[in-house]
């Protein structure tokens, strides 16, 4: 619902009010409703506002209490916050203002850092407590509200966004050699701590980081659910579980409608985005503002999937919005979705977001949006593989990595390769972790709590917030993902995925959004690269900046514009708009 940013300088010093005030510029379109900055000595906070809940100046940030001596900066929405409201007026606290942004304050004086087990939603914030000096950041349990920072001996920085940072100057701009040999190799997904670029990292999904005066700081990990059945989970019916998963969807998308503005929902026409509207029409929901895109045919693969949308929007009575991009509007709009990006995304879906999201301000501020139930409930095709295997790293790998380590050697300038390991390294070390003992549990919880925070997630967040509008994702509702990692992974895994979970939809929407081959953005002029996208990224891969890099190997451009189409990813990406991106996001953030 907003942008961040702030300075900490440690030890002595002044904190810098121009820096500051730069990364809040660059982020204005998160929060255009207002903005404010606060400079104590050592430490400075900005804030751009969306005003979502409790509209009035008294939830203006930054947020100071002088009574107990802290001050904040947030970004995101506390669903349950009235409820914690009630609770911390029970206790003695009394409140200026009727939103969420006060209980955070409330909620960390009462009860320290423990209050972020206490929050259903979505959030990113930081915290300075006047008299100890301390600087607390924290951030959601998936990672749905981004947190950047860049550190040196003297200072900290953060913000909202990676080009915040780099604005503000003063950074390591050169690409990160290990972030480059994920991207490459993992469809584009860089996790945390890392960013493409050497001198700024993101703090961790559901981590809190305390900062003493000096700079010393620790890291706490609040969230970290097991998966796998209890023994009392192990006496549980199918039937049983697609109860406990229906009460437990009703009040994930029952909560998101918490706002003091009307709420509406993207609807691709996809089981998960129809669910949504269907459950919100049985809670009673009447008038749902929804939105659809579409986009031209490309090599006989077709754009949209208006039949389903329009289906639910019928069904449910919603007040329907579609828009229609024609191939010459997206070549246009491109970059504007290239600058939006926090950090280079290869997803086609991005450009669809961001078209769709200018097109759904012209009406509301807030949307419900299906992403994250594949990654939830086992709506990929590399989960049933991973069933039985004796050797789950290599089957997940395998279905779901761009290049192995050979290739990428090959694929990359000379300058770049070190082994490029790593990333598989990564996969490893992660499944080896206690906690999941199923393969299949063990993949799903390495793509809800990694590979979904930098690529769906961080997708919805950047181009919806381009436009100044908050997306909310139900499906990562932390009580529903914590029941859906203890269902039975042959539950999930059935009906080609997501079975349970369209056995529960079965009982809401229609059969045939259900019962059809599982869809999602299609941008075909993006995956089949022919002109005018042809000479776009030959020209930026081409230019004098882009040959001084030498990041990828001069034999494999060649070869990817000669066959553009030859070259698809394993999950159907086409590898020269993922290093033609890469490249179109350096030059556009002037970067690298």
């Amino acid at each position: 619902m907003c942008g961040i940013a702030g300075e900490i300088r440690f030890g002595s010093g002044i904190a810098d009010a121009a820096a500051v005030s730069t990364m809040m510029r660059s982020q204005a379109r998160r929060g255009p409703d207002s903005c404010g900055q606060v400079m104590r000595g050592r430490v400075g906070l900005g804030h751009q506002r969306l005003r979502i809940v409790d509209l009035s100046s008294r939830s203006e940030q930054p947020m100071v209490d002088p009574e107990l001596g802290l001050a904040l900066v947030f970004n995101g929405c506390i669903y349950n916050y009235q409820q914690l409201r009630d609770e911390l007026k029970a206790l003695g606290y009394r409140f200026f203002s009727a939103g969420d942004t006060e209980v955070i304050l409330k909620a960390y004086h009462a009860w320290g850092t423990k209050c972020v087990d206490r929050f259903k939603g979505m959030f990113a914030f930081a915290i300075h407590e006047r008299d100890s000096g301390r600087v607390v950041l924290a951030r959601d349990r998936f990672g749905i509200k981004p947190l950047y920072y860049s550190q040196t001996p003297h200072r900290l920085r953060f913000s909202s966004t990676l080009p915040g940072i780099v604005a503000a100057g003063d950074v390591d701009t050169s690409v990160d050699r290990e972030a480059l040999h994920f991207y490459m190799s993992w469809h584009a997904v860089v996790p945390a701590p890392w960013t493409i670029l050497k001198g700024i990292r993101k703090l961790p999904p559901a981590t809190v980081r305390t900062y003493e005066e000096d700079g010393r700081f620790t890291d706490h990990l609040y969230w970290d659910p097991p998966f796998g059945e209890t023994a009392e989970d192990k006496k549980r019916s199918e039937q049983e579980w697609q109860e406990m998963l229906m009460s437990a969807l009703r009040t994930a998308v029952e909560r998101r409608m918490v706002a003091d503005v009307p709420v509406g929902v993207l609807l691709s026409g996809g089981v998960d985005s129809s669910l949504i509207v269907g459950l919100l029409a049985q809670l009673g929901q009447h008038g749902l503002s929804t939105f659809s895109i579409g986009f031209e045919e490309a090599n006989g693969e077709k754009g949209d999937e208006f039949v389903y949308s329009d289906l639910i929007a019928r069904h449910y009575s919603t007040d329907h919005h579609k828009l229609f991009v024609p191939s010459e509007d997206l070549l246009r709009e491109l970059p504007g979705a290239i600058e939006a990006m926090a950090e280079p995304m290869v997803s086609y879906d991005n450009i669809g977001f961001y078209l769709l999201s200018r097109e759904v301000t012209k009406h509301i501020k807030v949307v419900q949006s299906g992403q994250g139930a594949d990654e939830v409930f086992g709506g990929y095709h590399w989960y049933p593989p991973l069933a039985g295997s004796n050797d789950p790293v290599t089957s997940y790998a395998r279905a779901f990595f761009d290049r192995d380590a050979d290739r990428l050697n090959r694929h990359l300038g000379p300058d770049w390769r070190n082994g490029g390991s790593l990333p598989l390294d990564f996969v490893r070390d992660h499944f080896a972790r206690a906690g999941a003992s199923d393969p299949v549990d063990k993949a799903l919880r390495l793509d809800s709590t990694v590979m979904l925070v930098d690529d769906p997630v961080k997708r919805v967040d950047n181009m919806t917030m381009a436009w100044g509008l908050e997306a909310r994702v139900p499906f990562l509702d932390h009580d529903l993902a914590e029941l859906a990692a203890r269902i039975p992974s042959v539950f999930k895994l059935a009906q080609g995925g997501k079975g349970i979970l369209k056995d529960v939809a079965r009982k809401v929407i229609p059969a045939e959004v259900i019962d059809r081959p599982k869809g999602y953005f299609p941008v075909p002029a993006l995956k089949y690269i022919a002109e005018p996208y042809l000479t776009l990224v030959r020209d930026a891969l081409s230019s004098r900046t882009a040959r001084e890099r030498a990041l990828f190997s001069a034999d494999y451009l060649e070869g990817l514009y000669a066959d553009p189409t030859g070259h698809i990813t394993p999950l159907r990406g086409s590898e020269l708009w993922q290093v033609g991106l890469l490249e179109l996001w350096l030059q556009q953030h002037g970067v690298g």
